[in-house]
């Protein structure tokens, strides 16, 4: 397995819509870094997201989640609470190769914060928006600023075509395109 290259990812983007919208090159005046890199893609944050509120339930669960734990907001700047997080979507729409897989990294900028930025791997034939789950992992109020850097993602190609990919299986998260809570199927 082997990690893909800038221009592996500018072709795949430009010829085969792999990420759209897609910034050849990192935008870095006045925002936090975002674009296409050595050897990944730093995605955005868009203005949607959804802000964790115990006021009504006290127990998180994921085989049952309710969505009225989640206070739903729009704007350029969202603050997450102290010891809270949020869930929020890429700006980017992504639609993985069968013989890639990803991982996907916090930005430093927001890490160095004690902002902590989680994503699972994107599967081969994955696709859609990703959602990510944004901690405040501080005792103070936290700020994410929209249509800016959130994560890295690493393509990673395998030896070998997977023999039955994310699609095939039909997985749950497949073509989301906003905020998606937990789920425990499609």
């Amino acid at each position: 397995m082997g990690i893909k290259s800038d221009r592996w990812i500018r072709e795949r983007a430009q010829k085969h819509g792999m990420i759209e919208p897609f910034e050849d090159g990192q935008v870095e005046d006045g925002v936090i870094s975002y674009g296409l890199s050595s050897y990944g893609y730093d995605m955005r944050v868009a203005d949607e997201f959804r802000i964790f509120s115990n006021a009504l339930f006290p127990v998180v669960d994921p085989k049952e989640f309710d969505e009225r734990s989640f206070v739903e907001y729009r704007g350029d700047v969202c603050t997450i609470p102290p010891n809270s997080f949020a869930l929020a979507r890429s700006v980017e729409y992504f639609r993985i190769p069968r013989e890639i897989l990803t991982i996907t990294v916090g930005k430093s900028t927001y890490a160095r914060c004690g902002i902590i930025t989680n994503v699972t791997p994107f599967e081969p034939e994955w696709e859609g928006h990703v959602t990510l789950e944004i901690s405040n992992t501080t005792p103070l109020p936290a700020k994410i600023y929209a249509n800016e850097g959130i994560a890295q993602v690493v393509f990673f190609e395998a030896d070998e075509v997977c023999e039955t990919s994310y699609a095939d299986r039909k997985g749950k998260y497949q073509k989301q395109e906003g905020v998606t809570p937990p789920r425990l199927s499609s």
